[in-house]
């Protein structure tokens, strides 16, 4: 396999940032944080998020790196971090007990160091992609094996890593804690001893709680949130909190996701995006590129607003290798490169959000665009956050946005607007303080819900009449 062109290493000033050095066992340390102001300029992803402090990463995993035009990309001045997709799972690390193999790993980590690129672990404790063994150990025997396991993982590529995504998802979407052989073993002290033993192991190391669908206000997030302030209250060493950011546009964009990120950051936290695409429902067409295209530039300036935002990792970067398609049947189409390891106009939005100098697409003369984010659930409840743009070039003066849900949910209480409800239908007028919705402008309302079942989005929304996106 050809790795690739070699070039020149680069030594990172992003965010809590990481001095690689030159000696033969090279090693992470903590540097100054050095942020260029922010400008219109050319370059590559990770050239553009260094001058504004951060790194922009990348995920790969092993079978990827038979294709020489792939790895090219992959080790290219567009990616300052790689990410390890796969192969430092528990499943192929410690396949039986006590029995460690590290090969797939070492390639991967090998091949960043070469050209320059941090790396961020990926994962230790976690739920799924377990071997078999560890679910049917004795809950007596679960914190030995997991502090085992950590030591001698964290021990092996000490020096090597820049972050650990410690704990991977432990909440359900309720913000309870999962059920896991960890969680049934410990309790909720399995996440402090985890992060002790791997500080212990790699005391140079950052150290991360990472999951998903806590990018915006809600249950979910507030149980992250809780978790990382009983940590630093009680001395562990944790360093930050990643947010994976699966997105999808059918789902509508998390429009808390700043404010959000900043509340970890001032609990003293390091905050990254680590696993972030934005999927659709395929075919693809110009509505949905768009709507993407707005959903990786709020990402990236809200990332950019946080000053403790470190990076922002892409979950790999081709739709080639994207994991969405194997997962979410009929939807794809969810990242920068095509399948053909082509640009899409998507990298150059990308690019611009980062203060580069692609143009943002234009806004369109006339419509609305509606964002209907679920924000949480529970057995028989669910909260919804919406955003009403308005993308016409004249005001809207007095509001009714109409929508029917298609599987029987029913609105229990709202905000910022009148709701009613007949059948599966659903009004809603504004109120006296949001009545007109600037040009450009947007309002936010939102209610509680119930339903029965599933509880599927709705497809089609009118503003006074009139269908928006």
């Amino acid at each position: 396999m050809h790795p690739g062109p070699r070039r020149r290493r680069r030594t990172r000033t992003w965010g809590a940032a990481i001095a690689m050095t030159a000696a033969a066992t090279t090693t992470v340390a903590l540097a100054a944080i050095t942020t260029t102001p922010a400008r219109a300029a050319s370059g590559t992803l990770d050239e553009l998020a260094a001058a504004q402090g951060r790194y922009f990463g990348t995920a790969t995993d092993n079978p990827e790196l038979s294709d020489a035009p792939y790895v090219a990309i992959l080790t290219s001045t567009e990616f300052g971090a790689i990410t390890v997709g796969n192969t430092m799972k528990w499943q192929y690390t410690e396949p039986n007990r006590d029995q460690f193999d590290f090969a797939q790993a070492d390639t991967i980590v090998a091949l960043a160091r070469q050209h320059g690129q941090v790396v961020r672990g990926h994962t230790l404790v976690w739920h799924n992609q377990l071997a078999g063994w560890v679910s049917s150990l004795p809950s007596g025997q679960v914190q030995s094996a997991m502090e085992n396991h950590i030591t001698t993982e964290v021990s092996h590529f000490a020096g090597q890593v820049y972050s650990w995504d410690v704990v991977n998802e432990p909440f359900n979407e309720d913000g309870t804690f999962r059920n896991d052989v960890f969680y049934n073993a410990m309790g909720s002290s399995y996440v402090a001893d985890a992060f002790r033993t791997a500080h212990a192991a790699d005391p140079s190391a950052k150290l991360y709680l990472n999951d998903y669908n806590i990018e915006g206000l809600g249950a979910k997030s507030d149980a992250m949130y809780n978790l990382a302030k009983s940590l630093k209250s009680q001395g562990v060493p944790i360093d930050g909190v990643g947010f994976q950011a699966h997105l999808a546009v059918q789902y509508g964009f998390p429009t808390s996701m700043q404010q959000n990120l900043q509340r970890f950051a001032d609990l003293g936290l390091d905050v990254a995006i680590t696993e972030l695409d934005v999927r659709m429902q395929l075919p693809e067409d110009a509505a949905k590129d768009a709507s993407q295209a707005t959903y990786y530039r709020n990402v990236v300036s809200a990332c950019l607003a946080v000053s403790r935002c470190v990076g922002i990792t892409i979950w790999d970067f081709t739709d080639k290798y994207s994991w969405i398609p194997g997962v979410f049947t009929g939807e794809g189409a969810a990242l920068p490169w095509d399948a053909t390891l082509a640009k899409k106009p998507l990298y150059g939005e990308i690019a611009s959000a980062l203060g580069g100098t692609a143009p943002p697409p234009p806004p369109p003369s006339s419509g609305c665009h509606v964002t209907y984010q679920v924000s949480s659930q529970w057995n028989a409840g669910f909260v919804v956050n919406l955003t009403v743009a308005n993308a016409g070039s004249s005001a809207v003066n007095g509001w009714t946005l109409a929508w029917t849900f298609p599987s029987g949910q029913t609105v229990s209480s709202g905000w910022n607007g009148r709701f009613r409800q007949s059948g599966s239908t659903v009004t809603v007028t504004n109120a006296a303080y949001n009545a007109t919705i600037p040009a450009g402008g947007s309002a936010s309302l939102g209610f509680v819900g119930s339903y029965s079942g599933s509880n599927t989005a709705p497809s089609g929304f009118t503003l006074n009449g009139t269908a928006c996106s």
